[in-house]
C-alpha cells in the first residue's frame, strides 16, 4: 500500500511539473494566438493583430495613430479600420424607441442617429453604421430592438448609397386590402417602396427585412435586459453579420451585379466638419429640453451639455439614455433639430408624414453654442444641407451626430446658450 501511494505521489508531481511548464509556454504563447481572430470570427494577419486589442465591451480597438476622417461624421480612426470600412457601404437600421425597449442596444456606436415619430407620439432612430463599428464588437446580437420601417426614413437612408443596407422588422404596407382598396394610404407604404426603389430587386438587393434574415443574422431575445419583454421588443440583430450578409449579395462598397453601378460613395455628399472650439470659447453647462407631441412624456427629450468633453449627454422620459452595450448615457457631439411640416394621421392605421424633401428651418447645437440654421433636400437621393442664416454650409463637429425631426413649430426649451 505505501508502495502504491509513493507511485501515486511521483505521478502527481511529475503532472505539476509538465503542467507549469505548459501554461507557462501557453501563456506566453496566447497572445499572439488570440489577437488572430477578430470578432466576427474572421482571422488577421499577425501585423494586424500587434495593432489591436479587444476592449471591455469586446469590439476590436486599434492602437495606431488615428489619422482617417469618417466621410459621415469627420471623426478619425486608424488606417486598419479605414481598410475595413472602405470595403463595406453604410449599414441603416431601425431601432425602436417604445418605453418598454430600453435600454436599446448599439446606438453610441452610431456614426449618425435619426430620431423621428414613427406612431402616436412615439419615436424611433435610424441608425447609421459604417466608421465606428467597422471594429465591430465581439457579441453575436449587438443593436436593437430593431422594429419595423417608415416612409419618411426610406428618404433619409437614400443617402447613403444608390441601393442602401437597410435592416427592419417589416413595416408600414398596402395592408389587407379590402374590395381592392388597400387600408394604407399610399403614401405611407413603405414596405412597396422599398420595392419601387429597387432594394429587392436581384443583384441589388439591400433591404434587410428581418422576416427574410437567418437566424444567425437576427433573434429574439426575450430577457436582454435583464427582464422579460414583450415579444415585439425583444428583436436584435448582429452588425457583423448584416454586414456579411451583404458582402454575400455582392453589395459591398461596390455593386458588383450591376456594372454600370459605381461604389456606393461616388455620388455621396459629405457634411463639412471641424475641430472642436477651444475650452475658452465653449458655451457653458446648459439643458436643451422638448416633447415631440405634447402629453407624451415618457418621450420627452432632454439633452445636457458637459463642456469639459465637449459633448451633450442625453435623457429620455427624464431618465439617462443607457446604451446597454456599454452601460453609459448617450452622448453626441453635434445635436441637430430639424424642423419638418406633420401631416396625419392619414389612414385608418395612424400613419404620420414627414416632410423630407423641400426646405425648412433648423437649429444645430455644438461646442455648448446654437447655430440658426435652414435645411434643404431636392429629392429623395439628394443629400440634406445644413446652412447658417449668412447661407454657408455649417462645418459640424467630428464625432457622433444626432438629428432630432421635429414636428414645425415645437418648442425648444433651453436658457443661456449664445449663439455662435
Amino acid at each position: 500500500m505505501k508502495k502504491i501511494n509513493k507511485f501515486t505521489l511521483a505521478l502527481f508531481g511529475l503532472f505539476l511539473i509538465i503542467s507549469s511548464i505548459s501554461y507557462v509556454s501557453f501563456s506566453k504563447l496566447l497572445p499572439a494566438v488570440s489577437g488572430l481572430l477578430d470578432p466576427s470570427g474572421k482571422s488577421q494577419t499577425e501585423d494586424e493583430a500587434a495593432n489591436a486589442r479587444v476592449n471591455d465591451t469586446g469590439s476590436f480597438v486599434y492602437e495606431g495613430p488615428k489619422t482617417e476622417a469618417c466621410p459621415l461624421n469627420g471623426a478619425l480612426y486608424t488606417k486598419e479600420e479605414k481598410e475595413i470600412w472602405e470595403k463595406r457601404r453604410p449599414l441603416l437600421v431601425m431601432i425602436e424607441n417604445h418605453d418598454e425597449s430600453r435600454p436599446q442596444s448599439g446606438l453610441q456606436k452610431a456614426d449618425i442617429v435619426y430620431e423621428a415619430i414613427a406612431e402616436g407620439g412615439i419615436t424611433r432612430f435610424m441608425a447609421v453604421y459604417y466608421c465606428g463599428a467597422a471594429a465591430a464588437p465581439n457579441q453575436k446580437y449587438d443593436v436593437g430592438p430593431v422594429r419595423s420601417t417608415r416612409t419618411y426614413f426610406l428618404d433619409w437612408a437614400s443617402e447613403y448609397s444608390d441601393f442602401p443596407l437597410y435592416a427592419h422588422v417589416g413595416g408600414a404596407n398596402c395592408s389587407a386590402p379590402e374590395n381592392g382598396t388597400c387600408t394604407t394610404n399610399s403614401k405611407a407604404q413603405a414596405l412597396e417602396q422599398i420595392g419601387q426603389y429597387g432594394w429587392l430587386d436581384s443583384g441589388t438587393r439591400s433591404d434587410l427585412n428581418q422576416f427574410a434574415l437567418s437566424y444567425k443574422v437576427c433573434r429574439r431575445e426575450p430577457e436582454r435586459t435583464g427582464t422579460v419583454k414583450a415579444t415585439e421588443h425583444t428583436m436584435y440583430c448582429s452588425i457583423p453579420k448584416l454586414w456579411e450578409l451583404a458582402e454575400e449579395r455582392g453589395l459591398t462598397n461596390k455593386t458588383e451585379n450591376v456594372k454600370t453601378t459605381p461604389d456606393w460613395d461616388k455620388n455621396f455628399v459629405s457634411w463639412d466638419f471641424k475641430d472642436d472650439a477651444e475650452s475658452s470659447d465653449r458655451g457653458s453647462a446648459d439643458t436643451i429640453s422638448f416633447d415631440f407631441w405634447s402629453g407624451y412624456k415618457d418621450y420627452s427629450v432632454s439633452w445636457t451639455y458637459n463642456p469639459e468633453t465637449n459633448t451633450y449627454i442625453r435623457k429620455n422620459g427624464g431618465q439617462d439614455h443607457i446604451d446597454q452595450n456599454i452601460n453609459k448615457p448617450l452622448e453626441a457631439k453635434n445635436l441637430i433639430v430639424q424642423f419638418s411640416k406633420e401631416t396625419g394621421p392619414v389612414d385608418d392605421h395612424k400613419h404620420m408624414l414627414y416632410q423630407t424633401i423641400g426646405s425648412g428651418k433648423a437649429i444645430v447645437f455644438q461646442d455648448g453654442q446654437k447655430i440658426d440654421a435652414t435645411w434643404s433636400k431636392s429629392k429623395r437621393t439628394s443629400r440634406t444641407i445644413f446652412k447658417n442664416s449668412k447661407g454657408n454650409d455649417i462645418n459640424l463637429n467630428t464625432g457622433l451626430i444626432w438629428l432630432e425631426i421635429l414636428p414645425v413649430g415645437t418648442e425648444i426649451k433651453y436658457d443661456s446658450i449664445k449663439d455662435a
